[in-house]
């Protein structure tokens, strides 16, 4: 297991402290940086979605409004 040094204000060090008083605070600190770094690729793979979105309306047939008036309406009931 490696060790990380980080250096953080003291307020929030403090304010750490006692929140997790008694508790495993290497643990915490794993944990926290497991939601943070699957947070970050969560927002990536959904970036890499709307890119590729994108990418394919640039190919996607076009249609008129007429045309899509017209399909919208025979979906109608």
């Amino acid at each position: 297991m490696a060790t990380v040094n980080f250096s953080v204000p003291d307020d929030i060090k403090n304010a750490f402290n006692t929140t997790f008083k008694g508790v495993n605070k290497s643990a915490v600190i794993a944990d926290l940086m497991r939601e943070a770094v699957e947070r970050v690729q969560s927002q990536q793979r959904s970036k890499d979605a709307y890119q590729r979105i994108l990418e394919r309306r640039q190919h996607a047939p076009r249609i008129t409004d007429e045309q899509f008036r017209d399909a919208r309406e025979a979906g109608r009931p």
